[in-house]
């Protein structure tokens, strides 16, 4: 399993974050049927092969992905 961390400042308040991400998760969703779901301040995300989280902070976000065997290629694209 590989496991890919992304860390990135933003200028957004924290409810200009949450629907960013949303608005991603649900685009996400709907391409590449991805299920996901908020945990307080988390975006979790999972489907076939891979799986995740996006950490909003104010100022930040923290994207960790997880990829499953068959995935794993994909890390170096």
């Amino acid at each position: 399993m590989s496991h890919i961390v992304i860390h990135r400042d933003h200028p957004l308040t924290m409810e200009q974050a949450r629907e960013a991400a949303e608005t991603i998760a649900t685009q996400l969703a709907d391409r590449y049927e991805i299920n996901h779901h908020w945990q307080d301040d988390s975006l979790h995300f999972e489907r076939s092969g891979v799986s995740g989280q996006i950490d909003l902070e104010p100022g930040a976000i923290r994207i960790n992905v997880r990829l499953g065997f068959l995935l794993t290629p994909l890390k170096y694209q």
